[in-house]
Parts: structure tokens; sequence; C-alpha cells
């Protein structure tokens, strides 16, 4: 307990040192005395001997006891000159205050009467004061992380404070450098949003002024108030202000955020042909949840909104989560009935094979696939009419497609795949894919004889490795529907080092 006791004290004065801009022999507390008593009144009792024999250095006395910091910390703190002209510290608590500053608020309330005389409720009801803020500050956000921030932040024993009082003679303890925004909020939540000015001693100050200790406020309210500025989260040093400001523009625009996260969902999921509603089902929307330290699905949309999560982040997420719970399992009869499709349309050339594309109802219009986005049968589709090249067909989820400027979107037709994937699949199509996997032997080989056990024809393969060790490997090969890319794809994701694979966009 003493090595301990001495850890806090020297990490109290590092911190001091480093926030202050202090040297070392700036600081008062180097040397410190702690005195444990068993009542209140021994501490004062102490106090008053203890001055009687050394000389207190002004301004340095801080009385803890009578005004405990927001996380009920009590002590008597006073700074003295020794003999020898060297200050230092002496803190005056009883065996109560240690405990609770030591241990914390929770590690001792069941005795039957509190050191100062007070019942048992009456203690306990001073120490869960501090409690239901972190609940209430817990019940009002629903992110995680933020929160865990706020009360860390709170925790923070080594801040100097500054106790002031309001009209009434209620005393306020607040971080020092605090302004009235800060004392309008300790109040009240709605006393902080309809704040527009605010009195320190019957005189009008404005909202950055320095709360000094013993200044009595007076805050000024309106109800034609248009709520917080942002700016003053500039301001203000109290993590139950921050708290709260933030919390007024997540609730003032919520309603907007969650309309624009389910449109920005809607769009990526629609560029890249996903069908939305089956991820939008309760042990997807549960799992992200979860997963990012969410409440609820309208704050996961809300944190979309605001940018706070980008949607390819969720939808990526969910359709890990999709695909686990909907692996297919092939029979032998299905993958000897693949091998023997692959080897018939592999003697095919892939030039000469019908296109299998339906432009606006027109059968067999000359048509080309693009080399950008590789389609493959299965993808959604649409046709661009070239500059005397006829019709090129990209996949809607295409890079170039989704950029096309305004002007060229006229030479957009609708085109669609000719029956289903079986039906058009004839011959042989391109497809690109990138790989993502951590670099090591074997890899490439590993990559390799996959795509030959799959009889697949491979055109091209490249390979980069950046100082990370990460291998991006750029492969195309030709398939016959987007069915079996699938297959490939999840054979691919079975290799060990691979991290990621996706299709090439544009």
């Amino acid at each position: 307990a003493q090595i301990d006791g001495r850890v806090k004290h020297f990490f109290s004065i590092y911190k001091k040192m480093k926030n202050q801009s202090k040297t070392i022999d700036q600081i008062y507390d180097l040397f410190a005395v702690r005195i444990i008593v068993d009542t209140v009144k021994d501490c004062y009792a102490a106090l008053g001997v203890i001055h009687e024999m050394y000389k207190p250095i002004p301004g340095r006395f801080k009385d803890y006891i009578a005004m405990p910091k927001a996380n009920m910390y009590q002590s008597l703190h006073t700074t003295l000159i020794g003999n020898s002209g060297q200050p230092f510290e002496i803190q005056i608590r009883t065996y109560e205050m240690h405990k609770a500053a030591e241990y914390g608020i929770a590690a001792h309330w069941k005795y039957k009467v509190a050191s100062d005389g007070k019942k048992i409720e009456d203690s306990e009801e001073e120490k869960l004061a501090w409690l239901r803020q972190i609940l209430e500050w817990q019940r009002d956000m629903s992110d995680n992380k933020e929160f865990m921030n706020l009360l860390k932040s709170d925790l923070d024993l080594f801040s100097d404070s500054v106790y002031c009082f309001t009209p009434t003679g209620e005393v306020k303890n607040l971080p020092a450098g605090s302004t009235p925004v800060d004392f309008a909020y300790s109040i009240h939540s709605a006393v902080g949003n309809k704040m527009i000015g605010a009195r320190v001693n019957d005189k009008l100050v404005t909202i950055d002024y320095e709360i000094k200790n013993g200044d009595r406020i007076e805050i000024l309210t309106s109800q034609n108030s248009k709520g917080p500025s942002r700016d003053w989260l500039n301001l203000v040093k109290s993590t139950q202000a921050k708290n709260k400001i933030n919390q007024w523009f997540k609730n003032e625009f919520k309603e907007e955020n969650i309309i624009k996260g389910k449109e920005l969902l809607n769009s990526y999921c629609k560029a890249r042909s996903i069908n939305i509603s089956e991820l939008m089902k309760p042990e997807y929307t549960s799992a992200i949840m979860n997963k990012y330290g969410f409440r609820d699905w309208d704050s996961v949309l809300a944190a979309v909104g605001h940018g706070g999560l980008k949607e390819g982040q969720i939808i990526n997420k969910m359709m890990e989560f999709y695909e686990k719970n909907h692996k297919k399992e092939l029979t032998n009869e299905e993958v000897l009935a693949a091998v023997a499709e692959n080897d018939t349309a592999r003697k095919m050339e892939w030039n000469k094979s019908k296109s299998g594309i339906m432009v606006k109802g027109i059968h067999d219009v000359a048509v080309r696939f693009s080399k950008c986005c590789s389609p493959v049968p299965g993808d959604e589709i649409v046709g661009f009419v070239t500059r005397g090249r006829g019709v090129s067909i990209h996949r809607t989820d295409c890079i170039n497609i989704i950029n096309l400027p305004d002007l060229e979107r006229v030479r957009l037709i609708d085109a669609e795949w000719e029956g289903t994937a079986d039906d058009v699949a004839e011959g042989k199509y391109l497809a690109d894919i990138k790989i993502y996997a951590n670099n090591r032997n074997g890899l490439l080989a590993d990559i390799s004889r996959t795509l030959s056990e799959k009889n697949i024809d491979i055109i091209s393969m490249n390979t980069r490795v950046n100082k990370q060790g990460l291998a991006t490997l750029s492969t195309s090969f030709e398939i016959s529907s987007r069915e079996e890319l699938i297959r490939i794809v999840d054979k691919l994701k079975s290799i060990e080092s691979v991290i990621d694979i996706e299709r090439a966009t544009g």
C-alpha cells in the first residue's frame, strides 16, 4: 500500500509539471505528509495544531471536506514552510475518507454510523449521487467509447477545482477554468440549453468568463433561445457540460441523421447489387450493434448519417455475418457436374459465343463486355452506347458508370441477360479479382493450384507486395457465371494468409 501511494504521488507530481509547465522546484507538494484521524472534528483540530507549528503558504489551503470533489473525494490540503525553508504539503482525512480515496466510493459503505456522525443512509446517499450522474451519462449515450472517454476524464483526481455559489447559496464544485456555461449545465441541462447570459456577483459577464473561488453566479435564460452553440464545446471544462451539449446536438438532428443514414446504406447496396432486405434481419443488425457498441439500430443509422461510421463499413460487416450463415455445401455429384460443364465450355472459343444479352428488347444486338469491370452472367448490368463501337456492357457497380458525367448519362441504356444465368452460360466470360493477403512463401503456388483444381484458365496474374508485407494479387480468368465466381472466391478465401478478395470495378 505504501509503494502504491508513492507511485500515485510521483504520478501527481509528473502531471502537474507537464500540464502546468512547472519545474520541479515550483512543485509545493514534492514532500508530503498524510495524517489520518478518527473524526471530522479531529481533522480540523489537527489543522489548527499544524498551523501553530509551521507557517502556511497563502492561497494553498483547500477544504475538500466541507466542499467535496464531484467524485466524493474528501481531505484537508495545506502547504507549509518547513524550518529549512522547504515547502511541503499535509493532507488530513478520516479513515473512511482514506478508504474512499484509495479504493473508490463503493468500497466501504456498510458501517452503521459514518465518522462525521451522519446516519448511514445519508452517507450512502452522498456517495450514490455521483454514481447516479455516471449512470445518467450511460443512459443518455448510445456510443460506449464516448462514454468511457467521459468517465475517464471525470475520474481525474489530480485536476484542480473551483468552488462557486448559486443565488440561494448552494455550493457548486467545477473544474478550474470553468465558465458560466459549465455552471449552467451543473444546475440542469434545460438551464444550459436555454442560457443567454450570466451575472457574476451581480455584474453581467461574457459566457467565456473564468469562474473564481467564491463567485456567486446567476444564469439568465430565455424560452426563445435557439439552444447551445458548437463553440461552447471549446469553452467548457466540465465533463458534464460537454456531454449535455453533445447530447443536445445529437438529439436535435437525430431524425435527420437517421434518414440520411438509411439513404446512404440503400445507395451503397443498390450500387453493388446487394439485396439490403436480406441483411436487415435482427440477427445481423444485433451483431452490428454489439460490435460497435450501440443500443439500437436508429443510433447506428444516425452515426452513419453524421459520418461517425461509413456505410461500406456497416454493409461489408453485415455481408460477412450473412455469408457465414449461408455457406453452400456442394455434393460430389454437383462438383463432378461443374467440372464436366467447365470442360465442355472450355472447348468453345469465347469470342465466337453468343452474347446472351438483350438491350431494350432487341435480341443479338452487337455488344461487347467492358474490360474495366468484366460482367458475368448473374451480375446486374447496364449498357453504354459508344461512338462507333456498338454497346459496351458494364456492371451497375462499375466505378466508370457510377462516376459517369451527367452529359454522358444519356448514353446509358437498359440491358439484361437473356433468360437465367444457366441459359446464357454458353461461353466463357472474363473475371477480374484482387486478392489481399499477408505475403508468405508458397502463397502464389497455393492460389494457382486452387484455380487449376477448379479447371480455371488463368489469363493473367500480377503480384505487388508493400513494405508491411501485404500482398495484392490481381488475376484474370475465364468463368461461365457469377455463381461459379462466388464458389471460386469462397475457395480462395480459405487459403492461409488470404485477408480479403474483391472484384475489379473499374
